[in-house]
């Protein structure tokens, strides 16, 4: 067989070359690359040589009888007979085409797959024809019966912009939906947007400008609402500029990325270089923005639903973990379990202040910061959030295909939502898969590392941590050895925990430093060598299986701390024994097992709940 070579130089000129480079899978995009000519000179060429889009079946019954759900893919032909080579047949009905989020990996999830498909069948319901395009063989939306049509085929724009031509060419196409997919179709809306082509929800305008740092950040000094000091910067001098400004900690947040990818928070000043290289890279092209760490503050995740006219504020969700951990990752529970009532009524005045700002129909999720009763925004999606499954399923209010009339032009008052909430906890935690990867620090940070969720509901938080805990495989224990390891600026803390452990009938085994201030507050705990000390080191007791809790919060940035926190956070992975890497996790650890001790667990179907 003749080896096809891509072109490295302008573009083929005659049809034959073009065809078998588009026949091996380059799509415009790459041509463009790889001849460093803009993508729609790449398009217009081949459309000037007719080869276009032919849509093939994948025939869902194996050609038994006539199948009434098949899906399509594209391939390229030229002068090809549509009526008879092309087998998608576009309806002559009003539709709605559904962008999914693509193949599942780290940072986009299931979540999302399930905004999609509540979507499509509310849609349905309401007289639409939807079509699905996506290309994750492992999720529902890519089943072939959950819409009217699917395409299965990759999230870029030449693919995508080829179904919208082919869907529009017959009956009246509503609309297009990009919002519920996550991070991947937000990418596309600018493109939707230059070609014209038909939105519906929250528009590209307003979706830039939440995604813009820059822009972002003058109009929350135009609403008067808080946000930690910041920068934005194009360039990797203007980075370190006002990075010096600003002051350590900060962090580095590119725009457009998925699951806070290359965020990072930079505590030493031989940090910055690198974050601030893997930023840029990682926001292709997009500005950065680097704004001041609020150390030791809580974060507050909120989910709404706009019309454009009326905000529902459908949860505020408190996490457990301090801020500075991706929204993704970090447990947290619904209500709120330690938000002032007060702070409660201004999250909600400054979340339904940004919906209307910024024009939004549909999805929006917020996330806030609170310390010292201060309310700080740290960004705000225009989008389904990877908490909507969580926050709907606690509520008992299908919230995704609530979202897709309102984009339709149904009104929020249709539906009379209100929060009434019976007296339940619902506590969503994140499943990791630190086990799958040997050399994986378990430490967790702003960038995304999980790759599921579990949540627990009780009517006692306790026992909905626990019951988190149990279906994240990280069931919590009721007696036993704690091994406690904190950093100097939790010592005062550590001394209130331990004395709840003991209270909790645990006993306690620390290194050096953390034990020696246990005992200098009169209670009994045993040193313990830390890896880099000599055996026999704390690994060597985990291995044993002796410890049945760690609550280590690190501390220092000396090669041998770094190494020595690794170690233990590994040993009690790899042990299977519960772990908490701060203090706030720890505290929701021992109210947990206070509960399993007190209580009684009882397991109630979902359904059943708010009946």
């Amino acid at each position: 067989m003749k080896k096809i070579k891509s072109p490295k130089k302008g573009l083929p000129k005659n049809f034959n070359e073009f065809n078998r480079i588009k026949s091996i899978g380059f799509s415009d995009k790459k041509l463009s690359e790889l001849t460093n000519l803009k993508e729609k000179i790449v398009r217009s060429k081949r459309l000037a040589l007719k080869i276009l889009p032919v849509f093939k079946k994948v025939d869902t019954c194996a050609a038994e009888f006539k199948s009434f759900t098949p899906y399509m893919y594209s391939t390229y032909q030229r002068n090809f007979n549509i009526n008879t080579e092309c087998e998608a047949s576009p309806s002559s009905k009003n539709k709605v085409i559904i962008l999914g989020g693509g193949p599942n990996r780290i940072g986009q999830g299931i979540e999302f797959d399930y905004c999609c498909c509540q979507a499509s069948f509310s849609l349905k319901e309401a007289g639409y024809e939807t079509i699905m395009i996506n290309c994750n063989p492992e999720t529902v939306s890519t089943d072939y019966d959950t819409s009217d049509r699917l395409y299965f085929e990759p999230l870029i724009e030449e693919y995508v912009h080829n179904i919208i031509v082919k869907e529009k060419s017959k009956g009246n196409l509503v609309g297009i939906i990009a919002q519920f997919g996550g991070q991947t179709p937000i990418k596309l809306a600018k493109f939707l947007h230059e070609n014209s082509l038909p939105i519906i929800g929250t528009q590209y305008s307003s979706i830039d400008l939440a995604e813009d740092r820059d822009r972002f950040r003058k109009l929350l000094i135009k609403l008067k609402l808080k946000q930690a000091d910041s920068g934005i910067a194009k360039s990797y001098s203007q980075a370190i500029k006002i990075s010096e400004k600003i002051g350590l900690p900060l962090v580095v947040r590119p725009s457009y990325v998925l699951g806070g990818r290359a965020m990072e928070i930079v505590h030493e000043k031989n940090q910055l270089k690198n974050f601030v290289e893997e930023a840029f890279k990682a926001a292709e092209n997009n500005p950065i923005l680097i704004d001041k760490f609020i150390n030791n503050a809580m974060e507050v995740d909120v989910d709404a639903i706009s019309d454009g006219n009326e905000v529902f504020v459908a949860g505020i969700m408190q996490h457990i973990e301090e801020a500075g951990i991706h929204s993704g990752d970090s447990a947290c529970c619904l209500p709120p379990i330690a938000i002032k009532e007060k702070l409660i009524v201004e999250i909600k005045k400054q979340t339904k202040k940004l919906a209307l700002a910024l024009k939004v129909k549909g999805f929006m999720n917020v996330q806030y910061a609170i310390k010292n009763d201060e309310i700080y925004i740290i960004e705000v999606n225009p989008r389904a959030s990877r908490t909507v499954p969580f926050v709907s399923k606690a509520k008992g209010i299908p919230l995704a295909k609530i979202a897709s009339r309102i984009m339709v032009g149904e009104k929020l008052s249709k539906f009379n939502l209100t929060n009434k909430n019976k007296k339940m906890f619902a506590v969503k935690e994140a499943v990791f898969p630190f086990n799958k990867f040997p050399n994986v620090d378990v430490l967790l940070g702003p960038e995304m590392k999980s790759t599921g969720e579990v949540m627990g509901i009780d009517e006692n938080f306790g026992l909905a941590y626990a019951k988190s805990q149990i279906s994240a495989g990280n069931s919590l224990p009721t007696k036993g050895l704690a091994f406690l390891s904190v950093k100097d600026s939790h010592k005062k803390e550590i001394v209130d925990l331990a004395k709840k452990l003991i209270e909790l009938e645990f006993t306690l085994c620390g290194t050096k430093g953390t034990a020696n201030t246990i005992r200098n507050n009169g209670m009994k705990c045993k040193k313990i060598n830390k890896v880099s000390s000599g055996r026999p080191h704390i690994v060597d007791v985990l291995n044993s299986k002796k410890i049945s809790l760690v609550i280590n919060t690190g501390g220092g940035n000396s090669e041998h701390r770094i190494s020595d926190a690794r170690a233990l956070r590994r040993g009690a992975l790899i042990n299977k024994v519960p772990y908490c890497t701060n203090m706030s996790t720890a505290y929701a650890c021992l109210e947990g097992i206070k509960s399993l001790k007190s209580k009684k667990v009882s397991v109630k179907a979902i359904q059943n709940i708010f009946r």
